[in-house]
């Protein structure tokens, strides 16, 4: 690819666009935002990018609406300066887990980002672990999607001794991606079976397959929200005789007061990646924040030379 690299940062994660900045050995491209009073936003690009080979970084995190505005603003502005290939770097992908029609006259809304980021014009998408694979193939433009399976499975293997622990899906719809967990660290899995009742986000476990009784159960998501699937199967697990509970997430969404929950919970331990800012109130004691940094510079690297993506899944 032609072209200098240039990393500009939207609004949402300045710090992992840093990050990032840092591991290429390249300047943050700087960039304005800037909100009126009538809650309109212009975005301006401040240095040349003329056939630059640009990536944006703007993950999804509140104010979620302006943020995605900010993006598609971001990506049309460096379109009409001439830039010569732009990729959106979202590592936390928007409403991801709007992926289907489930119920009748709803939007498939992942759908509609991946419309929206190709209308402004973005040449390819950068993403982290996206709820359903099938988000994957809503893009008409080429989307490439790292896993942070490996940074957490390092960590845990360095600093947990794992020989007591059984993997827990917190419910069946996690369980067929915890088996790049369960395949890393060479342990057991267990599914708690959970029922959700309407949108209120207060999920029931019923039932529990596989056996936790005696172990550290360490319970594996792809996000954690209002936390209450968290404490709900960190309950449960302890119910069916589980010695201990960990915890790792990819993406620490941690709304309303989930990190309340998990400081008052019986959770001893959990392991997030920064796909998402966490702000200085929310990291407490239990909560340990493992960076996807180095991990995106090397997936931006390959994108630009046009080497392989796929080998940095290891």
């Amino acid at each position: 690819m032609g072209g200098e690299i240039k990393i500009i940062s939207g609004s949402a994660h300045p710090a992992l666009a840093k990050a990032i900045c840092g591991h290429l050995g390249v300047e943050l491209c700087p960039s304005t935002t800037v909100r009126f009073s009538n809650e309109n936003l212009l975005v301006q690009i401040d240095e040349n990018v003329r056939e630059a080979d640009v990536f944006v970084v703007q993950p999804s995190c509140p104010p979620v609406s302006e943020g995605i505005v900010e993006l598609l603003m971001t990506v049309d502005a460096l379109r009409h300066a001439s830039a010569r290939r732009i990729t959106a770097v979202v590592p936390y992908f928007p409403y991801a887990r709007s992926d289907k029609k489930d119920r009748p006259r709803i939007s498939i809304t992942a759908r509609l980002m991946a419309d929206l980021l190709e209308t402004a014009g973005a040449d390819r998408v950068l993403t982290m672990d996206l709820h359903s694979p099938q988000v994957q193939g809503f893009f008409r433009i080429p989307a490439d999607q790292l896993q942070a399976a490996p940074i957490l499975c390092d960590y845990l293997q360095a600093h947990r001794d794992l020989s007591n622990h059984v993997l827990v899906a917190s419910d069946v719809g996690e369980s067929k991606e915890i088996g790049a967990y369960a395949n890393r660290l060479n342990l057991p899995i267990a599914v708690v079976d959970k029922r959700r009742d309407g949108d209120d986000e207060n999920a029931r476990a019923t039932n529990l397959i596989g056996d936790v009784e005696g172990r550290i159960a360490l319970i594996v998501d792809d996000e954690i929200a209002s936390g209450g699937t968290l404490m709900e199967a960190t309950r449960f697990v302890l119910d069916r005789g589980a010695r201990e509970v960990q915890a790792a997430c990819v993406h620490p969404v941690l709304s309303g007061k989930a990190v309340e929950k998990i400081e008052s919970s019986p959770l001893r331990s959990l392991v997030v990646t920064d796909t998402l800012p966490l702000p200085s109130e929310k990291r407490i004691e239990k909560i340990h924040v493992e960076s996807v940094a180095k991990l995106f510079a090397e997936a931006v690297k390959a994108i630009h030379t046009g080497s392989s993506v796929s080998r940095l899944f290891r």
